[in-house]
């Protein structure tokens, strides 16, 4: 880990007075600080608080707000639940996913932007709803997707 990833981490630790109930509110913090939880940060979270490092990767899996590989400047959403699925979901991802060159779960190669699907983001009557940068916009369609997607790439 090189000097400045140890003084952060040793500085969210201390924030936290290493206590294993704090666990996911300092995977929140580096995943703040880095856009990712890198591996060599979870292997001193293991150490420095003595918990194995199956558990820490455990709990940064579970949580889809977290994530091991690196995401992007942006960060675009498609949910999929049942409303929005019935709705035209999956066309919708399909659009983004053309203009963006990646598949769900992936960042793009310039690091740019990521792309994620979401189960339900509890606004039904909205769907289907694409999420970017945590703004959300509803009633998309494959047309409003496509415009949204170069607005979002022009930085508008």
């Amino acid at each position: 880990m090189m000097k400045r990833e140890e003084m952060m981490l040793g500085k969210i630790l201390k924030k936290y007075r290493l206590e294993r109930s704090a666990l996911v509110p300092i995977l929140q913090d580096i995943q703040a600080e880095y856009s990712y939880l890198p591996e060599p940060v979870l292997r001193q979270i293991s150490r420095e608080m003595k918990i194995p490092l199956t558990e820490v990767v455990g709990v940064a899996t579970f949580y889809k707000s977290l994530s091991l590989i690196p995401r992007g400047r942006h960060h675009l959403q498609v949910c999929l639940g049942t409303a929005c699925h019935v709705r035209g979901a999956p066309r919708v991802l399909e659009e983004v996913e053309r203009h963006l060159c990646v598949c769900a779960g992936q960042t793009t190669k310039d690091g740019e932007f990521s792309l994620g699907t979401v189960n339900c983001v509890g606004a039904c009557a909205l769907g289907p709803i694409v999420i970017v940068d945590g703004k959300y916009h509803g009633k998309m369609s494959a047309l409003k997707t496509s415009a949204l997607v170069k607005k979002t790439m022009r930085g508008g």
